[in-house]
Order: C-alpha cells, then sequence, then structure tokens
C-alpha cells in the first residue's frame, strides 16, 4: 500500500482476467522495468513437481501492458491476504510496489503492488525458446487446469484489451490456439 492508503494491483497474466478480489476500478496500465515472460516453472497451479507447467512472471527489464485494479481501503488487508495465498505458495515472486502508468485521460501515475520473478528461486525458467514451452505448456495441468488453457485464456484477456504481446502470440500459433474467438 502506498503512504495514503491507496491500492492498486497490477495485473500481466491470470490477475487481469481472473483478479479473485474486488476493486473500485479497472484501468489499462503500463509498468516500466519490468516485462511479462512465461518464465516461472509451475509446481502448483498449472503442473506439478513431476510435470511442471509455465506461467507467466514479471521478469527485470523493459516494459509491459496490464490492468492496474483500484482496490477501496476498506478491503486491502483482505486483498493483501489473499494475493498472498495466491501468488505466494511457493515464494517465487517477490511483491514490490512500483510506479505504473494509468492510460486515462492525463496518463496518471501510480504505485502498484507488482509480483516480479525471483531469478534465484528454483522455479525461474528464465528465456526458454519457444518450442520448449510449447512442449511445457501442452502436456501440464494442476490444481487450477490445464496449462493451455491458462496461456490461451491470457492471450485472450490480452487481445480484449488490445495488448499485443508477440511472443506468447508466436506461442499460441505452435499451440494451434491462433484463431481464438
Amino acid at each position: 500500500m502506498t503512504r495514503n492508503g491507496d491500492l492498486w494491483i497490477f495485473g500481466y497474466g491470470s490477475l487481469m482476467w481472473r483478479p479473485g478480489f474486488s476493486y473500485e476500478e479497472a484501468v489499462h496500465a503500463i509498468l516500466s522495468g519490468g516485462h511479462r515472460s512465461l518464465c516461472v516453472y509451475s509446481h502448483v497451479h498449472r503442473g506439478t513437481p513431476r510435470h511442471p507447467g509455465l506461467v507467466l512472471g514479471l521478469d527485470a527489464g523493459g516494459t509491459c501492458e496490464g490492468i492496474a485494479f483500484h482496490v477501496a481501503p476498506k478491503q486491502a488487508n483482505a486483498t493483501l491476504a489473499y494475493l498472498r495465498r495466491r501468488e505466494q505458495v511457493t515464494n517465487v515472486y517477490r511483491p514490490v510496489l512500483r510506479r505504473v502508468t494509468l492510460k486515462l485521460a492525463g496518463a496518471k501515475e501510480a504505485r502498484a503492488l507488482c509480483y516480479m520473478v525471483d531469478r534465484r528461486h528454483r522455479q525461474y525458467a528464465g528465456a526458454l525458446p519457444l518450442e520448449e514451452q510449447a512442449r511445457l505448456v501442452r502436456r501440464s495441468q494442476g490444481r487450477s487446469g490445464r496449462n493451455t488453457d491458462y496461456v490461451m485464456n491470457t492471450v485472450r484477456h490480452l487481445r480484449e484489451c488490445g495488448v499485443n504481446d508477440r511472443r506468447l502470440e508466436r506461442l499460441i500459433t505452435m499451440l494451434g490456439g491462433h484463431r481464438l474467438a
């Protein structure tokens, strides 16, 4: 949370299409200093330790378009507790406050809670070749469902928001889902 009690959450993957918490406002936003990357081996939500899937992380460098959710002050503690349970299952993400640009008339800035990937964590996959990403995504599923569904839902939502993630689009083509509705 920021000093004035405002809580913004930056979503770049499944938080965009399934936030799981109440919010007052959802705004298209841009984060500088981090980029969306399918760089985390999933041992729980989209895979298992034996057959890991891949999920998105905010990796260092570049920029990322996503959604910033403004949470009411009375919901802040419950939202943070929920996000700890959801995003910190294996502690592969580091919760950090980062400045995001809200794409509103006048381009306002806010400090938002972001979940950056910890490159030292054993689940950090780094920049895998697309062929390896496709292989892992095709074969994996976990507590939250099939890995292919996660990738397809994310790309579908990115398209709805007018965001073109070229790397994910190439992966979708390899997975046979280039005709997403």
